[in-house]
């Protein structure tokens, strides 16, 4: 019986191993499990701060591109019209050329003054135009604000005259795309 007894135990002994190594295995399952969840979420994290740093760097590298070109069109723009201070304080010289072409025109006397200043405003006027100075073409034109500058309104019959430019006073001019001057003007009304 003691043998019995024995064999008993023993097999009780192996039933309670075979128990304790079933523990073991699930708990080392579940320990995978968990660690294998716990890389999954690190990988995850991982995969999103590298997205998100992705999206950072694209973004500055726009930015930066963007910087880039609009340095370059404000330094181009600034090229451009650099010369505009000397440019708005020649324009009088060449209004008064105009007015000095204007009373020779109407007198008879000298054809050499005449000549003589015709040349002297050809040249400052290539000069200016080769700056990029040209000039706004006002004279029966519609009024236009961006161009233009009304200083008196005059009465016209006409209906088709209403909003016109009438006279102008003093030429308007551009430098490039850029109005230096604005054409005074007299509208019909």
């Amino acid at each position: 019986m003691e043998e019995k007894d024995n064999v008993k135990e023993s097999v009780q002994e192996d039933v309670v191993e075979k128990e304790e190594e079933n523990v073991e295995q699930k708990v080392s399952r579940k320990d995978r499990k968990d660690a294998i969840k716990a890389l999954k979420a690190q990988a995850e994290e991982l995969e999103g701060k590298l997205a998100k740093e992705k999206d950072d760097y694209i973004r500055l590298m726009a930015e930066f591109e963007n910087f880039r070109r609009r340095s370059a069109a404000e330094r181009l723009s600034l090229i451009d019209t650099a010369s505009e201070k000397i440019i708005l304080e020649l324009l009088p010289v060449l209004d008064d050329c105009e007015r000095a072409l204007k009373a020779l025109g109407e007198s008879t006397d000298s054809a050499a003054a005449k000549e003589g200043t015709e040349l002297i405003y050809n040249k400052l006027m290539n000069i200016l135009k080769a700056k990029g100075l040209s000039e706004i073409e006002a004279a029966g034109k519609d009024f236009d604000t961006e161009y233009m500058e009304a200083i008196a309104q005059f009465p016209v019959q006409d209906e088709a005259q209403k909003g016109k430019v009438f006279d102008v006073t003093q030429k308007g001019y551009k430098l490039g795309e850029k109005v230096i001057r604005f054409a005074k003007v007299v509208v019909g009304q």
